[in-house]
C-alpha cells in the first residue's frame, strides 16, 4: 500500500534513505530533492546522426514503451563533429554551478528512452547523482519527478542534475503518469541524451545537492546491498504512478 500521493504538501513528503557501497562498506545518506536544471544553447545532431539513432532504435535494440536504454557512443562521437560543444557547454554550465571539472573525472553514457516509467536507480547507483544532456527535439515529453513536483519539459539543450535515489519518470505532457498508450509505434517520441555518473561524495556534489550522509543505523536496517528506504522502511516504487509502496 502507497504510504502517499505523489501531490502530497512538501510538509508530508516521505524521508528517503539511501544505502549506497562506499568501498567494501555501506554507508548511509539522505537523498536530495534537489533538481537543477537549465536549457543549454547546444548545436542540432546531423542527418547522418539522426539517421544512425533511429536505426539502432528501431531495429537493432527494438525500443519498446518505458525503456531505457544505452546507445553506441563512440560511433556519434566520430560522426558528429559539434559533439565536442554539447560536452563543453554542459562543462560550462555545471562548472557555473559551482561544480568545476567533475564532467571530466565522471563516467559518461550515450542513452535512448521511448519516454520511461517511474524508477529510481538507487539500487544501482547509490552512490551517483545523474547529470544529463537531452539532445532531442521537444516531442511532447516531460522528465517527471513525483516525489518532488519537479516537472521539465524535454527538448534540445534540456540539462539536469537529480539524485539517482529520487523517483523519476519521462511521461507525456498533460498526463498525470506513465502509460504505455501515450507511446504508440507510429509516434516519434524517443528521446537521446548523454549521461554523466557525478559521485555523490565529491564535496562540489553533495553541497549543490544538500546531501547529508551518515544518517542511519546500519545495523537496525542490516543494510547490506545498495537500497533506498522510504520512512525507515524497504520499499518498491510503482511504475505506472510513481507512488512508494511498502514490501510486504
Amino acid at each position: 500500500m502507497p504510504w502517499m500521493s505523489p501531490s502530497s504538501t512538501a510538509s508530508m513528503r516521505d524521508v528517503l534513505t539511501s544505502f549506497f557501497w562506499n568501498g567494501d562498506a555501506i554507508r548511509s545518506r539522505s537523498v536530495s530533492d534537489i533538481v537543477l536544471s537549465g536549457t543549454l544553447d547546444v548545436p542540432p545532431p546531423p542527418a547522418r546522426v539522426l539517421a544512425d539513432w533511429d536505426r539502432e532504435t528501431s531495429s537493432r535494440m527494438v525500443l519498446e514503451p518505458g525503456d531505457v536504454e544505452a546507445m553506441p557512443l563512440a560511433r556519434t562521437q566520430v560522426r558528429w563533429p559539434d559533439y565536442t560543444r554539447c560536452v563543453r557547454a554542459m562543462s560550462e554550465w555545471t562548472g557555473a554551478l559551482g561544480l568545476p571539472d567533475v564532467l571530466a573525472d565522471s563516467a559518461i553514457a550515450l542513452m535512448a528512452c521511448r519516454g520511461a516509467r517511474y524508477h529510481h536507480d538507487g539500487a544501482q547507483y547509490g552512490g551517483a547523482a545523474f547529470c544529463n544532456l537531452f539532445l532531442s527535439e521537444d516531442k511532447g515529453l516531460d522528465v517527471h519527478f513525483p516525489g518532488t513536483g519537479h516537472r521539465i519539459p524535454l527538448t534540445r539543450g534540456t540539462a539536469l542534475i537529480f539524485d539517482t535515489g529520487q523517483p523519476h519518470g519521462v511521461i507525456r505532457r498533460g498526463s498525470s503518469g506513465f502509460n504505455a498508450a501515450d507511446f504508440a509505434p507510429d509516434q516519434d517520441c524517443t528521446q537521446i541524451f548523454l549521461t554523466w555518473e557525478l559521485p555523490i561524495e565529491d564535496v562540489h556534489v553533495a553541497q549543490a545537492l544538500e546531501v547529508a550522509f551518515d544518517i542511519a543505523s546500519l545495523i537496525s536496517l542490516h543494510a547490506d546491498e545498495e537500497q533506498v528506504c522510504v520512512n525507515g522502511e524497504p520499499a518498491t516504487l510503482c511504475p505506472e504512478t510513481g507512488r512508494w509502496c511498502r514490501v510486504e
